[in-house]
């Protein structure tokens, strides 16, 4: 079975690779993704940087695009991949995608991510940090400006979510940790759009999980999915990459010095920035999100840029980041709008920055989207592998101006208050 994956940012590929990823779906190159033996394609719609009109728009376009040049005797899988911390435009988008692409049996959502230690049990989701479990709904997650949440515990987030349209007690329940003797029973009996939770671990758990699923799937039931990255991993069954994370450096062309770019405001990015910028080879340029918001003659812009290119050609690694502070604001569509302008301050730096920068690190799932999409100017391109767990790595096309280095997409959610220095030292060991 084929997969394709509207996601709402470019994090979904984080388990996964060899895999299209397509970032502007007007161009013609979506019927050679969709058709690419690869068994995930991914749409990159960047929902969650906009509002939920922009979302809905968005979403149905990518629909559309997938079914005028899907085949239709192919059996496609639905997922609409979102933030493994239950945060994202939902049910709007799998509302969206059943109006275009349904009808189906049932809705899965499965926030599982291993890499992310987000686990579920017993209904309810968990974050996993250093050993210690802890309610999702009692982590700064749930406190999102935007998409923020009262319970972990899942039937009760999905009535939370869909304003009370789908009651908790109308959520049906399935367990991966504990094998169930009747699952493809209960698969088969699913109908008329019935939401549905998982309780997984492990990934190999998932994994024998969404096998049985995969196979009612083939007989005829049509399953929609909301889910973290851990599903893909399931879906795509994959074996190991092409180029193993800790090789990644091999990629640096001539082991030039690169650029890094952090825009994610969840603490442990914060935490993971103070250690990057320790690192040997490193400077730091802090962005100061107000003066970016402002910066209407692009003076602002050019006092960054010129620092980008002195630390350059010192043979230094630029780590250009968003000024720490949290700043509040009247309504929802005022907090997209200030950081969607921030963000393309931030994506105008890479844009500017020296043609021969070797490599680029964009941390936070929204500020990556845009680097790639409006900072480097990519339309398509094919996910290479993980230069960590969960952090994956695309390759420039020959065309670019920056032509064939790495770009890591490196979630702000993921890994340890080193990961991000880790994934540094990686791309320079050839410097």
């Amino acid at each position: 079975m084929k997969v394709i994956a509207f996601d709402d940012d470019p994090t979904g590929c984080q388990t996964v690779h060899s895999c299209p990823l397509i970032l502007d779906w007007s161009t013609g190159a979506v019927a050679a993704a969709i058709h690419d033996p690869a068994p995930v394609t991914f749409f990159l719609t960047n929902t969650r940087a906009v509002s939920p009109a922009a979302a809905a728009a968005v979403t149905r376009d990518a629909c559309h695009a997938f079914a005028a040049v899907r085949k239709p005797d192919e059996v496609y899988v639905i997922v609409s991949r979102s933030d493994s911390t239950l945060r994202g435009h939902f049910p709007l988008e799998t509302d969206v995608i059943r109006e275009q692409l349904g009808p189906f049996d049932a809705v899965f959502v499965i926030p599982f991510f291993a890499e992310g230690g987000r686990i579920t049990v017993d209904g309810t989701h968990y974050v996993v940090t250093d050993g210690v479990r802890v309610a999702a709904h009692d982590t700064e997650f749930a406190r999102d400006g935007v998409f923020g949440y009262s319970s972990s515990f899942m039937p009760a987030y999905i009535e939370e979510k869909t304003r009370g349209a789908v009651p908790a007690s109308e959520v049906v329940r399935f367990s991966a940790i504990h094998q169930e003797p009747d699952l493809a029973d209960r698969l088969r009996a699913l109908e008329g759009y019935r939401y549905c939770v998982v309780d997984a671990e492990t990934q190999e758990q998932l994994n024998g999980f969404i096998a049985v699923l995969s196979d009612v799937a083939r007989s005829g039931k049509r399953f929609l999915f909301r889910s973290a990255a851990g599903l893909l991993t399931s879906l795509a069954a994959q074996g190991p990459q092409p180029v193993a994370g800790p090789d990644m450096h091999k990629l640096v062309p001539g082991g030039r010095p690169g650029l890094i770019v952090v825009g994610s405001h969840v603490a442990k990015t914060t935490r993971q920035l103070d250690a990057l910028i320790a690192e040997n080879g490193t400077v730091g340029i802090e962005v100061d999100v107000d003066n970016a918001a402002a910066d209407r003659t692009g003076e602002y812009l050019t006092d960054i840029t010129t620092r980008i290119d002195h630390a350059h050609h010192d043979g230094l690694t630029p780590v250009v980041y968003t000024s720490r502070t949290e700043r509040t604001f009247t309504d929802h569509d005022e907090r997209l709008l200030f950081g969607d302008t921030v963000s393309r301050f931030i994506c105008s730096t890479v844009a500017n920055a020296p043609r021969t920068t070797g490599f680029v690190i964009a941390k936070g799932g929204i500020t990556s989207h845009n680097v790639l999409s409006i900072g480097l100017g990519m339309t398509v391109t094919t996910v290479a592998g993980q230069i960590l767990p969960g952090c994956p790595v695309v390759i420039t096309p020959a065309t670019n101006t920056f032509s064939e280095i790495p770009v890591v997409i490196f979630p702000g959610n993921v890994g340890g208050d080193d990961s991000l220095a880790t994934a540094y030292r990686i791309l320079n060991a050839s410097a």
